[in-house]
């Protein structure tokens, strides 16, 4: 007769351990509903994001760990997320409420791909089951409707905007507001209330990720941005040619100074795969995104190689992570998403610790 017990089971769990967050997962409160029946046990597995890149490893090894108990002859995992609120008052700043997390795409110059980045990243994160919303606050250069495949005013309802939805993100963008090629001409006070209008007055609902595609440089916006809401942390994009890594250095410093924490570098348009030989080349130089990410002490979240269909996708409004799911682009990218949500787990345990699940 098997008298396995829920402290037996929790005994066993307590030996794996989630690789990012070094902590096991008992401890972690990722258990909970635990069930034992005869020699059958049932349990809940939250993760802290649905795009954990140790999903299937740290499911394996539970599963491994308790049937491991005399006479357990059968272990159904119920494998969830539970993506905590990384931090709602930071430094007196308040979150946006119903908004686990802020995170900005940000560039020291344009013409890196950070949209692309963003995009991707979004969409990406919706792939995994997130929930996710993506605020382009690039107001003189809008690209994300475009990239989004979204060309539409935003409803109102009451005194809120109600966001376009593609790919499973809910979208806003000044280019729904100011539509065709009429430029926006505004100075900082303008572009302030602006970015407080995105932010505090649009309907968002709930979200896990909000994605903010940030103008390049170090202006008004970014520190609107700093100053307005708490901002989980920022994800800086470069080539890896010094031209634009001097530009990236700047960024790093200005996140610094308004104490967003920097997640680390993606380098772009890293390297170029030639279609006739399979031969990598590297267009624009080699190795400058793991020397930003050395020097400032950060990850290099994602290195994305060059490719003639990034901006055919671009330009098609369907995303390339959802466009060409086996290519060698979209690989990378998943491993950014993954590699940035984890980032963040571990910048919520840091900051205000995990949420505490029911054990029972």
């Amino acid at each position: 007769m098997i008298n396995v017990s829920v402290k037996d089971v929790l005994g066993a769990l307590a030996s794996v351990e989630d690789p990012d967050l070094l902590k096991n997962i008992v401890e972690l409160n990722f258990i909970s509903d635990i069930a034992i029946t005869g020699g059958k046990i049932k349990f809940r597995l939250s993760l802290t994001t649905p795009a954990c890149p140790h999903k299937a490893d740290i499911e394996s090894s539970a599963r491994a760990a308790v049937l491991q108990l005399p006479g357990v002859e059968s272990v159904d995992i119920v494998m969830d997320s539970n993506v905590p609120f990384a931090s709602q008052t930071a430094g007196g700043k308040q979150g946006i409420p119903g908004i686990r997390n802020i995170v900005a795409v940000s560039s020291g110059k344009g013409g890196v791909g950070k949209s692309t980045v963003a995009v991707n990243l979004a969409v990406g994160l919706a792939q995994y089951g997130a929930r996710v919303g993506l605020l382009d606050t690039d107001v003189y250069g809008p690209n994300v409707p475009l990239m989004m495949g979204v060309d539409a005013e935003p409803l109102v309802r009451g005194q809120k905007l109600i966001p376009h939805e593609a790919y499973g993100v809910k979208v806003m963008s000044i280019g729904f507001l100011n539509r065709g090629d009429r430029p926006v001409v505004w100075r900082g006070p303008m572009l302030h209330t602006a970015v407080k209008q995105f932010l505090h007055e649009v309907e968002w609902g709930e979200l896990d990720y909000l994605i903010v595609d940030m103008p390049p440089g170090t202006g008004d916006v970014q520190l609107s941005l700093a100053q307005l809401v708490s901002v989980q942390g920022a994800v800086l994009v470069t080539t890896p040619q010094e031209v634009a890594m001097a530009d990236v250095r700047k960024a790093f410093n200005m996140f610094e100074q308004v104490q967003i924490p920097v997640l680390g570098i993606v380098e772009n348009m890293s390297y170029f795969v030639c279609p006739n030989c399979a031969t990598n080349h590297d267009v624009f130089g080699s190795g400058g995104g793991q020397e930003l990410a050395t020097r400032f002490g950060v990850k290099l979240l994602g290195q994305i190689p060059l490719s003639g269909s990034v901006r055919e996708t671009g330009d098609s409004g369907v995303p390339i992570v959802l466009s060409a799911s086996d290519s060698e682009v979209t690989l990378a990218v998943r491993g950014l998403v993954c590699a940035i949500a984890a980032q963040l787990s571990i910048q919520a345990l840091k900051k205000r610790g995990l949420p505490i699940i029911n054990m029972m």
